[in-house]
């Protein structure tokens, strides 16, 4: 069975519409969001500063997902590819400009008209400011006071003189503050090396178990088989089996390769100082993931399962203008609950554990107070063990919700009509 699933070549679809997907609609939200980080009154705007412990852009910073991998304090550059229809593409190394890891990835360096703020690459506004790699002096927030809005406007200083900067374009229609700017990053992001990383690993681990299967073919389970057969019987005969009924062999390998690799991600975001991962936590993973289940139910759906969408048999007329409209909203509904389910438990966990242990710098005033640093330590410290161990429990469950879903929208799908 794992044989027929490593063949089925789910695992790696599935790794890859996630990266495409997540590589135009990642989130505006994380665009927007370090423009906050570390700013202080001073002159026309806001100069960024460093000496000040701002604990919601710590938290921002570490769901955040930047073109810079970090493990510990060694900083690991990552390709950008970049775009416009002025100057075609950009291809770099992040390591270009010049990022400050321990402050924020803000780069110290432009490059063609972009610079790094924050871990994002942003794009330099002005025919005036010069191509090539030069040396800028930091970045600078400004309100935005047009039609009185309060949407703040990022700023490199550069030579005594600002200029403004865009974002990427998301495709978000405005929802959370992105849109088309004309400039596109398909830069290889640390979270999806992290996708890379996982679903490297799963393949090797169950090509694996493939391969002892078959050389040990009749003997006990033993080393790490021991661990994913149990889990992967489970999945087979509790979730897929009884939902799925005859046709369970072939949705198998989707619903499989939907636990297991969830399961990785979730699991390799909880390893701490390896990269801050918020993978399952960001909006867009989980919406390419849950594409992935609405187009896969639609597109298997029987005869009997369209007719109870647009004409429920054995209902009179008048109820089925009632009924019909609230079947076909629930096509989009029941993916729209598979996104957001897994997003906000995942990244909930993660601000609440950069929340406990932030405590610590807040009551000590960034270690002024070194009493007080030490009496919220031991709260703060046994907090975030437990918060850990719960989100040891939260990465496997909503692994399982997430495909246990899937399996019953599935079956719903599939199901002959009983008459």
């Amino acid at each position: 069975m794992i044989l027929g699933w490593l063949k089925g070549g789910w695992s790696l679809l599935l790794v890859l519409g996630t990266m495409v997907a997540y590589g135009q609609h990642e989130g505006a939200l994380h665009d927007v969001l370090p423009e906050a980080m570390h700013a202080e009154e001073g002159g026309h705007g806001q100069e960024e500063h460093h000496g000040d412990f701002d604990l919601a852009a710590i938290a921002v910073h570490h769901i955040a997902n930047q073109n810079h991998y970090v493990i510990g304090p060694i900083g690991i550059p990552l390709p950008c590819f970049l775009y416009t229809s002025e100057d075609g593409w950009t291809v770099c190394m992040s390591s270009v400009f010049g990022p400050d890891v321990s402050h924020h990835f803000n780069g110290h360096y432009a490059y063609r008209h972009y610079v790094m703020y924050g871990g994002t690459v942003y794009r330099v506004v002005g025919e005036d400011f010069p191509d090539g790699k030069v040396e800028i002096e930091g970045f600078v927030v400004k309100a935005d006071t047009v039609e009185g809005s309060d949407k703040e406007q990022l700023f490199v200083r550069y030579r005594g003189r600002l200029y403004p900067l865009v974002p990427k374009s998301t495709f978000d229609a405005g929802l959370l503050g992105g849109g088309i700017t004309g400039f596109y990053d398909f830069s290889i992001s640390k979270n999806v090396v992290g996708m890379f990383v996982v679903a490297a690993l799963l393949f090797w681990l169950f090509r694996r178990m493939a391969r002892s299967y078959e050389s040990e073919e009749g003997m006990a389970p033993r080393g790490i088989n021991m661990l994913l057969e149990p889990i992967y019987e489970f999945i087979e005969k509790d979730v897929v089996k009884p939902f799925l009924g005859p046709k369970w062999e072939k949705y198998n390998p989707f619903l499989q390769s939907v636990f297991f690799f969830i399961l990785g991600l979730n699991l390799f975001g909880q390893i701490p100082f390896f990269g801050s991962l918020n993978i399952t936590g960001n909006l867009t993973v989980t919406m390419a993931l849950a594409l992935f289940t609405f187009f896969i139910v639609n597109l298997s759906g029987n005869r009997h399962y369209w007719q109870h969408v647009f004409w429920m048999p054995g209902v009179p007329s008048w109820v089925k203008v009632i009924l019909t409209p609230v079947e076909f909203l629930s096509l989009f509904i029941k993916p729209t609950t598979l996104m957001f389910r897994l997003f906000a438990n995942i990244l909930s966990g993660h601000l609440v554990l950069v929340i406990f242990v932030g405590l610590i710098f807040v009551f000590g005033k960034a270690g002024e107070n070194t009493i007080a640093s030490l009496a919220s330590a031991v709260p703060s410290m046994l907090f975030s063990m437990f918060m850990m161990a719960l989100e040891l429990l939260v990465a496997l469950i909503q692994a399982f919700v997430f495909t246990i879903l899937s399996a019953s929208y599935l079956g719903s799908a599939v199901e002959e009509a009983h008459h």
